[in-house]
């Protein structure tokens, strides 16, 4: 039975994972290896559960037990007694697989390791670690408090056992579960992450600017975001990252990077979180 869950990262989705685990009454352990990363991530975390407080009623109390349920630490032993460590940290794959080996070696036998990754094959992830069958996909969507899917991703070698122990997990979350096999993008970056990079062909093109683009898009189609929106919203070096994966586990020239989009996150403009990106933020 899983009662304590680690998260290692504490970046926009590992905050919101620990967030999502603390308001499900779980125990949680916030792992990173920067200390005022942690402190930015708590205040993040309670400023949205004060938010959905005042928009839900829930009651302050609940704020409060909440918090309390969540530590911060940037001792990796202190996630040696979890059940479930979610790793959560950026998608680049060597740094991912030197995180599986290391918890694999502090963690008991029983644990389960998890990966948010959006696009990195869980069955490379659990080749690194000596329990191929506790090591599983759990891809939350952005921002994790808001959003319902979680995406559940069977590796080669996953047991029934963990994915029903991590499936009852996500169901106590109050999230939808998607089942994805182990290929590249899996489901949502499959179909997504391919759109915004034709999008940014689009620009790259001279088809149209950024803002018309995404003005078609969302008058045109219905979408709440216009996909250059979306991109900076992600991160360009994050949409670069899984148009990576998919090129290269595909072998395929329809998943071919856009130029543009490689020059921008060679720029340092990533979207919203440097400032710029298709668009300027403040």
């Amino acid at each position: 039975m899983i009662e304590k869950i680690g998260v290692i990262g504490s970046g926009q989705m590992g905050g919101g994972i620990a967030q999502v685990c603390a308001q499900a009454g779980y125990d949680v352990v916030l792992f990173d290896v920067v200390p005022a990363q942690l402190a930015k991530a708590r205040a993040n975390i309670e400023k949205s559960l004060r938010k959905l407080a005042e928009k839900a009623g829930i009651d302050a109390g609940a704020v409060e037990a909440a918090m309390a349920r969540i530590k911060t630490s940037t001792i990796p032993e202190d996630l040696a007694p979890s059940d479930l460590v979610i790793e959560a940290i950026s998608e680049n794959e060597a740094l991912k697989l030197d995180i599986f080996r290391q918890y694999d070696a502090l963690l008991k036998p029983e644990a389960i390791l998890a990966s948010n990754t959006s696009s990195i094959p869980i069955t490379r992830l659990a080749s690194s670690t000596k329990r191929p069958d506790r090591v599983i996909g759990m891809h939350f969507m952005n921002p994790v408090p808001v959003m319902k899917l979680v995406e559940l991703i069977r590796g080669h070698e996953t047991s029934e056992e963990t994915f029903s122990a991590v499936s009852a997990v996500v169901t106590k979350l109050g999230k939808e579960i998607a089942v994805s096999q182990d290929y590249p993008g899996f489901i949502v970056n499959r179909v997504l992450v391919p759109m915004l990079n034709e999008a940014a062909f689009a620009v790259y093109e001279g088809l149209a600017s950024p803002e018309d683009v995404d003005k078609a898009m969302k008058l045109g189609t219905n979408q709440p975001m216009g996909p250059l929106a979306l991109a900076d919203f992600i991160g360009l070096d994050t949409v670069l990252a899984i148009m990576d994966v998919l090129y290269h586990g595909f072998k395929d020239p329809k998943y071919r990077p856009c130029p543009l989009l490689v020059k921008m996150v060679q720029a340092g403009h990533l979207g919203k979180k440097s400032g710029k990106g298709f668009f300027t933020y403040q």
